[in-house]
């Protein structure tokens, strides 16, 4: 029995999950998008987005009845009494988030809100914004809360159906509690709160953990220079209850679309406000220093020049499971290659090969086995799981060179000196054969 009448407003990743999800807890969903194509998909069942799990529960929705997509937002909002608000927010020129979108849609639904109405902004937003869309709204009937994602790519579904947590914040403790409602059926851990502590719940999150990625990355440089391993030294702090396991590798730096945003959003709004915030302005140094690390360790493994030198690469997205490149470390390892002069034959199992949005920086190919012929180096820099199985002995006779740069420590350096290829990892010594 369907029970509240949701509409979302946006149909990209956190709206279609959040609009897919709530169906599934029995609500009934109206999803609204502005692309008239993508509206058009959805309808027929088709996701656009690598999710796993997703097309399965939007089908399950649509074919229930419980989920349906319209264009525009003013047709999605007219009998809904929750309103959740999934757009993009996208990183300013001065840092600070872009809320555009998001006015331009308040002010498009403003009066056709039903009398009792709850907004509710799903995406990361300045603290402040509850307030300031209240203004904008500028109806006594219609309350705002604060309702920050936690959504992890790849992992989407079992996050908002598992949740760790849920923020929920308001001025309006009735309007907060809601929306909580809307959640019974999880379990989940509840925080209730007023809204600027429920916007600044995402922010302090997501620094958080882009610092402790930074953190673990310069401390990968240090076991380099002492001899000492990485992964034996975090194994070690991991088992420490109040420091935990995740995001404890180090890498080729933190990407995607929420970490640089979010880092850049907070360090705007401490330098509005005269705050003095070292640790967070440190850990973005120190992510953009972490590229140029990667990129001394693939021109030492050639021999100490890459102009000319021909490299192969395995994976382009921000992370294993999704095929999002929005601001890759893989990419930006890649774009600091190609400036030194090196030519780069890429392939990642979720870019097809005529992907427009490599720029032309790499040449795509759909086999990863063609990135190794004639190459001087191998660099790893996606986490796929697809790359550990592949055929290392192959491989190497592929290879002009038979070197292997692993920026995630993910393959088995035994295999690979068996195979008679050496391997480099980050903050481990190399593996040679």
């Amino acid at each position: 029995m369907f029970t509240r009448r949701i509409a979302v407003v946006g149909a990209g990743y956190v709206g279609l999950t959040t609009a897919a999800c709530l169906a599934s807890l029995g609500h009934r969903v109206c999803c609204a998008d502005v692309d008239e194509v993508k509206v058009g998909q959805l309808r027929r069942g088709e996701v656009r987005i690598l999710e796993p799990g997703l097309p399965e529960l939007v089908a399950a929705g649509v074919a229930a009845g419980g989920l349906r997509f319209v264009v525009g937002a003013a047709s999605a909002v007219d009998d809904a009494d929750t309103v959740f608000l999934c757009l993009p927010t996208p990183r300013g020129g001065d840092g600070a988030a872009d809320l555009s979108v998001v006015e331009s849609v308040v002010a498009e639904v403003r009066d056709r809100l039903s009398p009792g109405c709850v907004v509710v902004t799903k995406s990361t937003v300045p603290v402040g914004t509850a307030r300031r869309l209240a203004a904008l709204l500028g109806r006594d009937d219609v309350a705002v809360v604060s309702n920050p994602e936690f959504l992890r790519e790849g992992s989407a579904v079992p996050d908002f159906l598992g949740p760790d947590r849920i923020v929920v914040g308001s001025d309006d403790r009735g309007a907060a509690e809601r929306v909580a409602a809307l959640y019974a059926r999880l379990g989940a851990p509840t925080v209730l709160t007023d809204a600027a502590s429920a916007e600044m719940v995402k922010y302090a999150a997501n620094c958080f953990l882009a610092m402790k990625v930074s953190y673990v990355n310069a401390l990968a440089e240090l076991c380099e220079r002492l001899g000492a391993d990485v992964v034996d030294v975090t194994e070690g702090m991991g088992h420490d209850r109040r420091i935990g396991r995740a995001f404890l590798r180090p890498g080729p730096g933190w990407g995607g679309s929420c970490l640089p945003k979010d880092t850049a959003a907070l360090a705007s709004v401490a330098v509005g406000l005269g705050v003095d915030f070292p640790l967070l302005a440190a850990a973005i140094e120190t992510n953009v220093r972490q590229r140029g690390r990667v990129v001394a360790k693939v021109r030492a493994a050639v021999g100490g020049a890459l102009r000319g030198a021909r490299l192969g690469l395995l994976g382009l997205t921000f992370k294993a499971g999704t095929d999002d490149l929005r601001d890759s470390p893989a990419l930006a390892v890649a774009e600091l290659l190609a400036g030194e002069g090196a030519e780069l034959t890429a392939h990642d199992p979720a870019v097809p090969a005529a992907d427009p949005r490599t720029s032309g920086v790499v040449t795509l190919v759909d086999d990863p086995y063609q990135v190794a012929k004639d190459a001087d180096a191998l660099v790893l820099l996606t986490d796929w799981p697809e790359f550990r199985g592949l055929d290392w002995a192959q491989v190497a006779e592929l290879m002009e060179r038979r070197v292997v740069v692993d920026t995630r420590n993910h393959l088995d350096p035994e295999a690979l000196r068996a195979a008679g290829l050496d391997w480099h990892g980050v903050g481990r010594r190399p593996v040679r054969c």
